[in-house]
């Protein structure tokens, strides 16, 4: 089918999210007409040069043989179209070829480029994040030579992180970095699942690598980050002879088959320290952090590709008769059930959008406010909501895949029409960059925690703020309501958490980080429902009826879930193999 870059939604949201508040105090020379103008010109790139990618992408996929990557057909001239168009540097700073404009910006482009091509996509998705983290602890030779050829795309960036015994366990990996005695190092291992670790649509490549060296301690507190490239720079920065790394292999997936998934080999590649020995885990989470919330942005885009088609779909197929209107044989548009699931796609899909925007929002502020304590709270709640935006939205964008599939019926289950892909693709997100049980680890171990509770109370405290102002308009008063609900829900579930810890909050974090996310998604819907109150617009209208539908069918569970939570870790530690095997 064809695709259409959101452009409208995503104008919508960042106007509701803060961006325009935003620009005028961090960024005055970013005006209006100029955030349209790169919206409008990003759309159209989705649309011409990336979707039409997307299914030849899945179909025939990267290519690996005789120890090289071959990009998925088109996909090595859409990268440079990509580069040479300015898309890889937006939000970059102007010191390294950037262009300085805002992160929630870059992401409304990212969206658009996930969404027309998730494959395409991870390429330069995982550049911005080797980007992040040079320009903040890379040495001046590597900002000089490195961080403005990825800045300008003309080299992409790896992240390196997982070995075969290790997962996520970074504390197990044995890649070792051995001092050369010329002050670099040469990097000794196996790495795998590398997303576009090797690929032949630029002219190098510039993998971040976490290793030990010899006399490290173990665990995370021996892991040390280092900088290799595919080839061999000069002090000018020219490419010389190849590095002593190679692909393996490539691996065979579910989906994102037009992104090479590598195993990698270091087999004494010369690199370098990036930082400071022993700080490698701290320094690569600037990057990790960063494909975060990236990846939640994924989960908003493949979620908006698959309501796309299912909504085209939906209007195309006939079947039945129309409740409402009588007609046989109907559009299957007119079938209750299937505009309940459309609507609610679309209303899940605004609301993670507008989680992820809010964050790249905060990104900015936690930089750029004008004072230290506004900086400071804006830190804090990014912090707060990034493994929300990761994981909440990951898992919208596998839900609404897969309602997708439902709204095609048996035609969805067939690979031709499309709708397949997209569930398949979708899945890999909630499992990118920490899965998303390590996001809600991570939220009721650490970020819950910050200030004693206050971050998240504070956040629960303007909840009800907007919610308190949706009960006092008619057709809103709904949603006020069982926001307000879902406010309490958050907050009480938010105390339990704090004061018991340890197993019980690790057993209830998954479904804390459902309700957080379902919550603050909630109040999203209800921001963007009196942000568009009082239109004739039809589109505008349907904000309320949205936030409507989410209320009743998201927001009234969330008192259950903030009790079930509660149950504790005792059924979880006393469950054996034996029991659930029968």
């Amino acid at each position: 089918m064809t695709f259409r870059a959101p452009v409208r939604d995503i104008a919508f949201a960042l106007q509701t999210v803060g961006h325009p508040a935003l620009l005028e105090r961090a960024f005055p020379e970013l005006d209006a007409d100029t955030v349209a103008a790169v919206l409008e010109a990003a759309g159209q790139f989705a649309d011409s040069e990336l979707a039409p990618l997307n299914r030849r992408g899945d179909l025939e996929g990267a290519k690996y043989a005789n120890g090289a990557v071959t990009a998925a057909p088109g996909f090595a001239d859409a990268y440079k179209a990509f580069a040479a168009g300015g898309w890889n540097s937006l939000s970059a700073d102007p010191e390294f070829g950037g262009q300085g404009l805002s992160k929630a910006l870059e992401l409304s482009v990212f969206e658009m480029t996930h969404a027309a091509n998730m494959a395409f996509g991870l390429c330069p998705m995982l550049t911005q994040a080797a980007i992040e983290a040079l320009a903040l602890h890379g040495t001046e030779r590597q900002k000089r030579l490195v961080l403005p050829k990825l800045v300008s795309g003309e080299w992409t960036g790896a992240m390196c992180l997982t070995e075969p015994q290790a997962g996520s366990d970074l504390a197990a990996l044995t890649t070792m970095a051995r001092p050369d005695g010329e002050g670099g190092y040469t990097l000794h291992g196996q790495k795998i699942f590398i997303t576009w670790g090797d690929h032949d649509a630029t002219d190098n490549i510039v993998h971040l690598v976490i290793a030990r060296t010899p006399d490290a301690p173990p665990g995370v507190k021996g892991i040390s980050l280092f900088l290799t490239s595919k080839y061999l720079l000069d002090d000018e920065g020219r490419i010389g002879a190849r590095n002593d790394f190679r692909p393996g292999s490539i691996e065979h997936k579910l989906g994102i088959h037009g992104s090479p998934t590598c195993v990698m080999l270091y087999e004494g590649a010369k690199a370098e320290l990036v930082g400071e020995i022993g700080q490698g885990l701290a320094h690569m989470f600037v990057m990790m952090n960063a494909a975060r919330l990236q990846v939640g942005v994924q989960g908003v885009a493949i979620a908006e590709r698959a309501f796309q088609q299912a909504l085209a779909f939906s209007q195309e197929r006939r079947q039945g008769r129309a409740v409402w209107s009588g007609d046989y044989p109907a559009a299957i548009y007119d079938h209750p059930d299937v505009r309940r699931m459309l609507m609610l796609m679309k209303a899940k899909i605004e609301a993670a959008r507008a989680i992820c925007l809010t964050t790249g929002v905060l990104a900015d502020l936690a930089r750029l406010a004008d004072t230290e304590q506004e900086r400071a709270a804006a830190k804090a709640r990014q912090e707060l909501l990034t493994p929300i935006a990761k994981a909440w939205s990951t898992d919208v964008g596998v839900e609404v895949a897969s309602m997708g599939v439902q709204v095609h019926g048996g035609m969805g289950f067939i690979e031709e029409t499309g709708a397949a892909q997209h569930y398949r693709d979708a899945r890999i997100a909630p499992i990118y960059e920490g899965t998303n049980g390590i996001q809600a680890n991570d939220l009721v171990g650490r970020k819950v925690g910050m200030g004693q509770g206050a971050v998240m109370r504070e956040l629960c405290a303007e909840i009800l703020l907007t919610a308190q102002t949706l009960t006092e308009v008619p057709d809103l008063a709904i949603v006020g309501k069982r926001l307000a609900q879902g406010a309490a829900a958050l907050e009480h579930a938010t105390d339990w958490v704090l004061a018991h810890g340890g197993p019980d909050a690790l057993s209830a974090a998954g479904p804390y980080l459902k309700l957080a996310g379902d919550v603050i998604g909630g109040w999203m819907l209800g921001r963007q429902a009196l942000a568009a109150g009082g239109s004739d617009d039809p589109w505008l209208q349907g904000k309320a009826a949205l936030a409507r539908l989410y209320s009743g069918q998201v927001l009234s569970l969330a008192p259950g879930l903030a009790e079930g939570l509660k149950d504790g870790a005792a059924d979880l530690e006393a469950m054996t193999p034996a029991a659930l095997a029968g």
